[in-house]
């Protein structure tokens, strides 16, 4: 189901409707006023989480029934129960939710007992909504880990793709934004591949560590009541068994923060390549071309086609950061336990999720358009200063310490910038002015296809390393 398409509380008949007082009323004398309710109420945005507060009302309730504190009767009416509320949200019939009854999860209780009655009002018997809040969020965002693996596996599977079919287009490295020397496209596309498999890795270590379940922690004490919380996170599927601490247990959002960090990382790397490709799709350069699908145009300018995808990208990476940044502010200075401000993370991790997913599948479908222009990359990485390494190294091979090797070839560098000819003009008498230990192999040197060619080391640029690495990534379970 489309989750944006759940009907939102708003000023209508239908979220005025239900219970005179909130389900923890007992102790108030009136209602809550209005413009709080507003301020309070979650489920406009915390409405996503309902198949997981189904999931876990169902394990929560066969416990129940197991330790004996529900008859069997009761927990098979509210499993019943709560499918058909499932079924309702999804198809459209479950209508608008009811803000003041602040969030999903009461108002799913609260149209159990609407539905089948008693037994829908013992559903919550020892269990709090602060640990059902913190175990529905674990179980949501368990599920989406997974699926953004998925999606950065996808990207770097493209990346591999593509550096294979570029493993001989030669272009020049950038340093400080300065051409440095020629590598090839397909060791660019592979350095992007390692930088996902970083993100991969460090949404799997997020998803290790939130796989404990925080239900049967109460409000912050647990229960006198004798539940049995292995038997409930056996059920939900937490690999490693209830949390340890009820107390950190229900005000715990380090699993939160790991994953804005993680996506945070993930973004600048995409930020980076998005930069990477605004400049190569500029006039200036004219090495690549973009998919028109993935471009826009000017409301004024009729030749215009500009990169809008990756200005994007850059621009919501910042974004997420605010994000991740509103959460670390938002928790750095709570008392233990559960505090109400806590309520400010879903909108923060949702935002993030989905600018994140939005972004890793539009970028494989995006960069699956790029067309190098082949001939404009060979000539700007066909200056032959660029290959002034290869000389000072060739002199290294021949004897020469490499810090002199360094300053002679400077010092010859410096003598063509001011002469205004390139290092491929000279003629091995003027080379060997300044470096006298030259030979006619010198005048060889200045060859891009030989320069890539001689970088024949492990995690080197050679086109043969390229497809070593290439062959390695199509090793991997996941390709």
């Amino acid at each position: 189901m489309d989750q944006t398409a759940t009907p939102l509380p708003a000023d209508t008949a239908a979220s005025k409707q239900g219970q005179k007082r909130a389900l923890w009323g007992g102790r108030f004398a009136t209602e809550t006023n209005e413009l709080v309710a507003r301020l309070s109420e979650s489920v406009s945005y915390d409405h996503r989480l309902y198949k997981h507060d189904i999931a876990q009302s169902k394990a929560h309730v066969r416990m129940l029934a197991k330790q004996g504190l529900v008859t069997a009767e009761d927990a098979a009416q509210c499993t019943s129960g709560l499918d058909q509320l499932c079924s309702q949200i999804e198809n459209g019939t479950f209508g608008a939710f009811d803000i003041k009854l602040e969030d999903i999860h009461m108002n799913i209780e609260s149209r159990l007992t609407r539905l089948v009655g008693e037994p829908g009002s013992k559903l919550h018997t020892a269990r709090s909504r602060n640990d059902q809040v913190a175990t529905d969020l674990r179980l949501y965002l368990r599920d989406e880990i997974q699926l953004l693996i998925s999606l950065v596996r996808s990207l770097q599977r493209v990346l591999v793709t593509l550096a294979e079919e570029y493993a001989q287009v030669i272009m020049p490295g950038f340093t400080h934004l300065q051409h440095a020397q020629p590598v090839v496209l397909g060791h660019y596309f592979l350095a992007y591949c390692e930088m996902f498999d970083r993100d991969a890795g460090r949404l799997e270590d997020t998803l290790n560590r939130l796989d404990f379940c925080p239900l049967g922690s109460g409000a912050i004490a647990t229960t006198t009541l004798p539940i049995d919380r292995f038997f409930v996170a056996e059920q939900l599927g937490f690999r490693h068994g209830p949390c340890r601490n009820s107390m950190d247990a229900v005000s715990d959002r380090d699993f939160a923060l790991e994953l804005l960090a993680a996506i945070s990382i993930s973004m600048m790397h995409l930020s980076r390549m998005s930069e990477d490709l605004i400049f190569w799709m500029s006039q200036e350069a004219g090495w690549i071309e973009l998919g028109d699908a993935f471009c826009t145009g000017s409301s004024l300018m009729p030749q215009k086609k500009n990169p809008d995808v990756c200005e994007l990208t850059r621009g919501k990476t910042g974004r997420v950061y605010g994000n991740l940044l509103a959460l670390l502010a938002m928790m750095k200075g709570l008392p233990l336990c559960y505090n109400r401000d806590m309520q400010e993370d879903k909108e923060r991790i949702f935002d993030s999720l989905d600018t994140y997913k939005a972004l890793l599948q539009i970028f494989r479908e995006m960069i699956l358009t790029l067309k190098p222009n082949q001939e404009r990359m060979f000539a700007a990485a066909s200056d032959p200063s660029l290959m002034a390494t290869d000389l000072a190294e060739w002199l290294v091979r021949n004897g020469v310490p490499f810090r002199e090797a360094h300053h002679r070839v400077g010092a010859l560098v410096g003598e063509c910038t001011r002469s205004g000819r390139r290092l491929n003009e000279l003629t091995l008498a003027e080379m060997q002015r300044v470096v006298p230990e030259a030979t006619a192999d010198c005048l060889e040197l200045f060859d891009p296809l030989r320069s890539v060619q001689a970088r024949n080391i492990f995690g080197g640029t050679a086109p043969e390393q390229v497809r070593s690495q290439v062959a390695f990534w199509k090793r991997q379970p996941w390709f």
